[in-house]
């Protein structure tokens, strides 16, 4: 048993030893189904603390020649799956960890030249009576060995793009990372299955395809292997159940990212509410807010308006395609858009192609983000969401109107103002607390058109739903009768109680009125 030639299961061991752990087993049946065939190439990207080491130790667990993981694996869903015997324990699997490698080099000729000798003294090790070739690359010592024993390697890589994430502007290193990659992986014989994980997809090259044989699974595609990118709803569920924590607040905090139409919870931070007994920001708190900050400030092609409508609750639209998968080339907002889904600020809807920020975890690192310098119009639109609810929730017609058109003007400068769309986002950024206790739907089918935006209370909430309608050079009481004439309350079918109806007007000369009448249903 070696260090990174057939290890041990420890450390998978450790996993299963944790107060929580969620079986991700049957990822497994898919890495056996493409054992010796072309899609053995597997490169899983994914935010940090999702859980892609655990999935790297498990993998080398179940290959590894270096143990013996029966009993281990069990009690575990793969063992009811056929072929779970004919592959364990059956293969010479090296794992490694690409971010040790990195901190202990110097430069990337210095990285190369350590994993080759730590590699190659352990194939010597392994293997007493190989018989060495003439020249001892770790290529052809790999390719000796697969020759002489008929045992076929998995490769298990983890932390394989830190490099593109440390030397981000260091083209020249990245170029001969790949190409050693390339070199140790594409097209070899001795090769069942290469398993990377990493953040980033892999780095393209326009012309220089060096890993391409890589089929890519991430936070924009992740398909057919998505139940693995995080917990499921059920599995969230049942933990809330045996710890007795609420799952609509859990579902608040860290649901939202759609990953190929399945709802995925963030595991690191369910994990510590569940153990902690409590909801906070404990992903974002393993890393600054200056990491989001430094790429929401680029304000690249409309980047800023498109950041204050996704804080607002709002969806917009984006374009993952050309993005270069590194953290430094940005020829559009889309680009920046597209990294932030990859590090796990935003999530993408692929049927649709847009993004939003996932949940309220994520929201408040976008808020610390934007608190210092060249957004004060946002934050103190945010700052009095409180007072606005409030006097929402008291018929205060008059401190809304006044409230609404402080925000209104303020944002001008960064959304239009003559536009309603515009004037819809104000309205849900102004409403900022009242994502808290209530469910935000812009433009919600509703009897005999579309309500604007409608405040639906969460379970277990006592405050009355909120159905505002906008308008423009017409009148607050026009908007509050168009809610009645259209039926609009028919879209709270699943809610009874009060209902307050908001009518919301501004004329050619920015002034802002508001009207507000209360229902019962």
């Amino acid at each position: 048993m070696g260090v990174y030639l057939n290890p041990g299961n420890v450390d998978f061991q450790e996993v299963l030893n944790s107060k929580i752990y969620v079986d991700k087993s049957e990822l497994i049946q898919y890495t056996n189904s493409v054992l010796r065939t072309t899609q053995k190439y597997i490169c899983v990207s994914r935010p940090r603390r999702f859980g892609k080491s655990m999935a790297a130790n498990m993998l080398t667990a179940y290959y590894s020649r270096g143990c013996d993981s029966r009993e281990m694996f069990q009690g575990l869903k793969i063992a009811k799956h056929t072929g779970f015997e004919e592959h364990l324990n059956q293969y010479n699997v090296i794992h490694l960890n690409m971010r040790d490698y990195l901190t202990e080099s110097e430069n990337m000729k210095q990285l190369i030249q350590f994993v080759e000798e730590d590699l190659l003294d352990e194939l010597q090790q392994e293997f007493a009576d190989l018989r060495m070739p003439r020249r001892r690359t770790l290529v052809k010592v790999l390719e000796q060995a697969f020759a002489q024993y008929k045992i076929p390697f998995v490769f298990i890589i983890d932390e394989w793009d830190c490099i593109f994430r440390v030397h981000k502007s260091d083209a020249a290193s990245q170029k001969t990372y790949l190409d050693f990659l390339r070199n140790l992986l594409k097209d070899k014989s001795y090769i069942a299955l290469a398993y990377m994980t990493g953040i980033l997809p892999i780095k393209k090259y326009g012309e220089h395809s060096a890993i391409n044989a890589f089929y890519e699974y991430s936070m924009t595609d992740a398909s057919p292997i998505e139940e693995f990118t995080g917990f499921t709803e059920q599995e969230v569920r049942r933990l809330c159940e045996q710890y007795q924590m609420p799952f609509t607040e859990t579902k608040k905090w860290y649901d939202g990212y759609c990953v190929d139409g399945v709802s995925i919870y963030n595991p690191k931070s369910v994990v510590e509410a569940m153990l902690r007994g409590k909801f906070s920001n404990y992903w974002t708190k393993t890393e600054t807010y200056e990491a989001l900050k430094v790429y929401i400030d680029l304000n690249q092609d409309g980047l800023r308006d498109k950041i204050v409508q996704m804080i607002a609750g709002e969806k917009v639209p984006v374009n993952p395609d050309k993005f270069q998968n590194d953290m430094t080339t940005f020829h559009s907002a889309d680009d920046v858009l597209t990294l932030l889904v990859h590090l796990g600020y935003l999530t993408y809807d692929e049927q649709n192609r847009v993004v939003w920020i996932p949940n309220g975890e994520v929201r408040q690192e976008f808020i610390n983000s934007i608190e210092d310098g060249g957004w004060e119009p946002v934050v103190q639109a945010i700052r009095s969401s409180e007072r606005l609810l409030q006097a929402t929730l008291s018929g205060d017609a008059e401190t809304v109107a006044e409230l609404i058109e402080q925000a209104h003007q303020a944002n001008a400068s960064i959304l239009k103002y003559n536009d309603e769309n515009a004037l819809s986002c104000v309205i849900s950024l102004a409403y900022y607390s009242a994502q808290k206790n209530y469910t935000l739907h812009r433009e919600m089918p509703a009897g005999k058109g579309f309500a604007d935006i409608v405040f639906e209370p969460n379970r277990n909430c006592d405050l009355p739903a909120l159905i505002v309608e906008l308008k423009w050079g017409h009148s607050a009481e026009e908007a509050v009768e168009q809610i009645k004439r259209k039926d609009y309350l028919d879209c709270l079918k699943n809610y009874t109680g009060e209902v307050l109806l908001v009518g919301v007007n501004y004329d050619k000369e920015k002034r802002h009125t508001c009207r507000i009448e209360r229902v019962k249903i």
